[in-house]
């Protein structure tokens, strides 16, 4: 169980690849006091929770429950992204869609769930699966989830030609977050749905020893003789000081040879 600061605080420090030591000589805190920290021999005051925290770096929702956990009011907000206050970040949002008018721009949330594309976004994923059958993948906040999208055998797994080397590198992503998620119970059940659907469970004895020359994993859609490869680019914001926003993704497809540019312009 993970419910006590000591836990939690031992959990993150594993995680970091630190040792009681380590942490202590980063945070000029004694090891002794580490210690106690974690055995819950001594209670943490909140300074010290954010001073280990920024040590260990630790995203804002897991210090968030740490501080709980503690006995203190979290700090962190989580807004939603339609607030006012998120006005300009909406702006920057809507400028990085608009100006790549040649590479498909995703922005998502922590769970893995649509939030806005750009046109040729859209394009792409319009010319892979039928918008009325792109309906039945939708979630039940009516969002569109990129990894319910790349596993679900009605999904994009028809038309990804290099599909076992993405969903393998995919699903231990999955496992990843679900094993770091905390109190939250989303990308656990993300991942144990994940794993419900087709050849889903043999992904974890894929080693992509073969792809290891290349310089980055390339996904290759496929579909009535039309190939589109590309590489891909995350962006976050910046020193985020809300929950959402530290988690939003910006995901740019790049394309990969000069036949996928000349092959994009054939979806419009």
């Amino acid at each position: 169980m993970l419910s006590t600061f000591g836990n939690l605080l031992k959990h993150w420090r594993k995680q970091r690849n630190f040792s009681q030591l380590d942490l202590a000589l980063a945070s000029e805190v004694s090891q002794k006091h580490i210690s106690f920290l974690e055995s819950g021999r001594a209670n943490p005051s909140q300074e010290m929770i954010l001073q280990l925290a920024t040590v260990l770096d630790i995203p804002l929702r897991q210090q968030n429950i740490m501080l709980t956990a503690a006995g203190f009011a979290p700090i962190y907000s989580e807004s939603d992204l339609s607030s006012p206050e998120f006005e300009p970040i909406r702006k920057a949002l809507d400028f990085i869609l608009l100006s790549q008018i040649h590479s498909p721009v995703l922005v998502m949330d922590r769970y893995w769930n649509l939030i806005q594309t750009n046109a040729v976004s859209q394009q792409l994923i319009d010319w892979l699966i039928n918008p009325q059958d792109l309906e039945k993948l939708l979630d039940i906040d009516g969002k569109i989830n990129l990894m319910r999208l790349m596993f679900h055998p009605q999904g994009l797994k028809p038309f990804v030609a290099n599909w076992e080397e993405i969903a393998s590198h995919l699903i231990k992503r999955a496992y990843r977050e679900a094993l770091t998620s905390g109190n939250s119970q989303q990308p656990i059940k993300l991942y144990q749905e994940l794993q419900t659907y087709p050849d889903v469970s043999q992904l974890w004895k894929l080693s992509n020893s073969h792809t290891w020359q290349l310089p980055l994993l390339t996904v290759n859609f496929l579909k009535d003789g039309l190939n589109l490869n590309f590489f891909s680019a995350i962006a976050t914001l910046g020193t985020p000081h809300d929950i959402t926003l530290q988690e939003l993704r910006i995901e740019t497809l790049f394309p990969a040879d000069e036949i996928t540019q000349t092959n994009l312009t054939k979806l419009n």
